[in-house]
């Protein structure tokens, strides 16, 4: 790329070798060896020193201090002549020159070597001279910097940042970036309420290939959104949106996740659950922490959406709608309503199960009394103050 020209997303380092290091540390015992090349042919191409030092360091493996050694010559080398174009930049004007500068951090980046990528990049961002959409890529490069070890400090301030800038006068093109990193954060966070609302924001027009390609992008928004969205917007938002429909006819475990669950086959849907924990949760990074809580949630919501229909059902239909014993939907329904998350009473002598929903206008009509009652205490105490 000409030193004059704009600079393109920054995509240092690959999050793909993120993705490789967690299915080697985290993931299925059958793509350990195929993660495993796919990683050690991407150091030995680029000379990913520091990538490769971090990963021995993760995963317990002696270093190759030959290897190491042959990769960091590799490195000077590279630093060495990005240092001769930046000295011969130094008559063109402080635009090229920056430009530059910014390389030689992403380069940094794209080793892994993060201190220095990091010094760089703050350097220069703090500069007087370098320009407003300069500042727009250097934050980003630090946001996707910071998603490769899932550094949370980092990334949450350049998000902040980077808000701040686009707010100011970013284009349109970097304000759907940023919408698609915020996407994974929230996921990675837990929170699917606002990961959700961003991926219907952006999926239309996904731009941001550094981060993902628009394939994975699509699995983690349907994931996230089957247990975010009520069974309309779900239906009119991902189920019938036409991006979503490309890429999930190649994903039927997915496919079968959601309108499984839209179409109330229970049985169907507990089994794409399980699935989906293997083929999915299991071996994604921004998923990984949350395996437990998102199949909890999923059964949970499946559990609440059948016993809505019904005043009463037994536990044989019940288990047989899910295709499990009556003993497994006993012992679920029991952890769940003691602790508040299911409304119903298990009779089981019967062997019947009563739903009790909660009288939402009775507790509307408390919840007002109870805000009209603080709001006349406070108006007391300051007409208390004013009479003083």
């Amino acid at each position: 790329m000409d030193s004059n020209s704009k600079l393109d997303a920054i995509d240092a380092p690959s999050l793909k070798l993120a993705q490789l290091q967690s299915i080697l540390l985290n993931g299925p015992e059958n793509m350990a060896e195929g993660a495993k090349e796919k990683l050690h042919e991407a150091i030995v191409e680029d000379s990913l020193s520091f990538i490769y030092k971090q990963t021995c360091e993760k995963l317990g493996w002696k270093i190759d201090t030959e290897f190491l050694e042959s990769m960091e010559a590799k490195n000077k080398k590279e630093l060495e002549e990005f240092d001769e174009k930046m000295k011969a930049a130094e008559e063109l004007g402080e635009l090229e020159l920056t430009n530059l500068t910014i390389k030689k951090a992403i380069y940094y980046a794209k080793i892994g070597d993060k201190a220095n990528a990091i010094k760089i990049y703050e350097e220069t961002c703090d500069k007087k001279s370098t320009t407003f959409n300069q500042k727009l890529d250097i934050t980003f490069g630090l946001l996707h910097l910071a998603m490769f070890d899932m550094d949370t400090d980092l990334i949450q301030k350049q998000i902040q940042k980077a808000e701040e800038l686009v707010d100011r006068g970013g284009d349109w093109e970097r304000r759907n970036r940023l919408k698609a990193y915020q996407m994974v954060w929230h996921t990675y966070k837990r929170d699917f309420q606002k990961a959700s609302k961003l991926f219907q924001e952006c999926i239309s027009t996904f731009a941001t290939p550094e981060l993902m390609p628009f394939s994975e992008f699509v699995q983690i928004g349907v994931i996230v959104c089957v247990l975010a969205l009520e069974r309309g917007p779900l239906k009119e938002k991902i189920i019938n949106c036409p991006e979503v429909l490309e890429i999930i006819v190649e994903h039927p475990v997915l496919s079968t996740l959601l309108n499984s669950l839209y179409e109330c086959k229970y049985s169907e849907f507990f089994k794409s659950l399980a699935a989906t924990e293997q083929q999915y949760l299991k071996v994604n990074r921004y998923f990984l922490p949350h395996i437990r809580y998102y199949t909890r949630e999923m059964r949970i919501k499946a559990y609440a959406q059948l016993l809505q229909s019904y005043r009463s059902l037994t536990l044989s239909s019940m288990a047989a709608s899910f295709g499990v014993s009556e003993d497994f939907i006993d012992r679920e329904l029991s952890r769940f309503v003691s602790n508040g998350r299911l409304f119903c009473v298990i009779d089981k002598v019967s062997g019947i199960v009563e739903t009790n929903r909660p009288d939402q206008k009775n507790a509307q009509y408390q919840q007002t009394i109870k805000q009209g009652d603080l709001l006349l205490n406070r108006i007391q105490k300051l007409s208390r103050t004013i009479n003083i």
